[in-house]
């Protein structure tokens, strides 16, 4: 039996998150979506707060890394340390080409590093890539 994934977006940009919530709707994946602003709000979704249950597993998470309060660095940080989360599947898009961000980003473990400007000019290409990604791709328990 194929269990759903959850996909939780993490960016402060009201626009970028609507952009990838249509082109999942567009392509007709049906996943439940959780939206963070930043990775405090993130790690809240995924640890659960206090009237807020955990997300449940298995996810995936979109990640940008320019975000105010706790940037994506930082979430990752938080994420690869936390106890039962650390091998949570994790897929950065983000405004920044640099190569230091890139590299620090796969050194905390990502499972991919999508530049925005390639991934805006199709998002359904995006929702795609995820599709097919974890039909095939066993996720952590």
């Amino acid at each position: 039996m194929e269990q759903s994934v959850t996909i939780l977006v993490v960016d402060d940009d009201e626009v970028d998150r609507e952009a990838i919530i249509r082109a999942l709707t567009e392509s007709q994946i049906a996943n439940p979506v959780v939206t963070a602003r930043d990775g405090i709000e993130a790690l809240e979704c995924l640890r659960g707060a206090p009237g807020r249950p955990a997300i449940e597993k298995p996810l995936m998470v979109l990640l940008d890394l320019n975000m105010p309060r706790m940037n994506g660095v930082e979430f990752l940080q938080a994420l690869r340390s936390t106890q039962g989360l650390e091998n949570t599947i994790v897929f950065v898009l983000s405004t920044s080409e640099a190569e230091e961000d890139m590299l620090q980003a796969y050194r905390l473990h990502v499972s991919g590093y999508i530049a925005k400007a390639n991934a805006a000019r199709d998002f359904a290409l995006l929702a795609q890539l995820l599709d097919v990604y974890w039909r095939l791709v066993e996720f952590p328990p």
